[in-house]
């Protein structure tokens, strides 16, 4: 995660680690196989990372990061020894994704990362958007981890307009129905 940071500042493409990583960086541990990277990756941003995660150390195929750059989707960078897998997911260019990416929290933790986290608010509302499509209700235990956790520090405004515009309102309320 923090290679992949160093390169993302290096080259001034804005991202958040999101997914489960970010909501235990916010909420309860949890076991998670990958890391989640939310990024502003472009075509002209290929070769240099190819360069920068080379095979036969990382597996990373040029041509899924071309189609998820044109989509956007996402492509995997997995570290052959480790087995560890980061996601990349291209920032999409609707307004949710443009509002998410210039939100979020540098995290430290000395002798491991300093990156830049999504803001937990943006991370449950993706929790709220996949569990609406795959009902895993490990999504809304993260989301309620999160909110005991963070109490007062979620700004659950935010939340409420957004869930709204992206469809995820009665997820939400059935989150917060489920903490009364």
């Amino acid at each position: 995660m923090q290679r992949m940071a160093v390169f993302l500042e290096s080259k001034a493409i804005p991202y958040r680690v999101v997914g489960s990583l970010a909501s235990m960086a916010y909420g309860e541990p949890r076991f998670t196989n990958d890391i989640d990277i939310l990024a502003d990756v472009r075509q002209e941003h290929v070769a240099a990372l190819i360069e920068a995660f080379p095979a036969p150390e990382h597996y990373l195929s040029e041509a899924a990061m071309r189609a998820a750059i044109a989509q956007p989707g996402q492509f995997n960078i997995i570290h052959i020894p480790s087995g560890l897998k980061l996601d990349m997911i291209v920032l999409g260019t609707d307004d949710y994704a443009r509002t998410e990416i210039r939100r979020g929290r540098r995290l430290t933790s000395p002798g491991e990362f300093d990156v830049w986290f999504a803001a937990p608010e943006d991370v449950i509302l993706n929790k709220l958007i996949y569990y609406r499509e795959g009902h895993s209700d490990k999504h809304l235990r993260d989301i309620s981890s999160m909110l005991v956790i963070q109490r007062d520090a979620i700004d659950r405004a935010y939340i409420d307009s957004w869930a709204a515009r992206l469809g995820v309102l009665s997820e939400w309320q059935t989150v917060l129905s489920g903490l009364e």
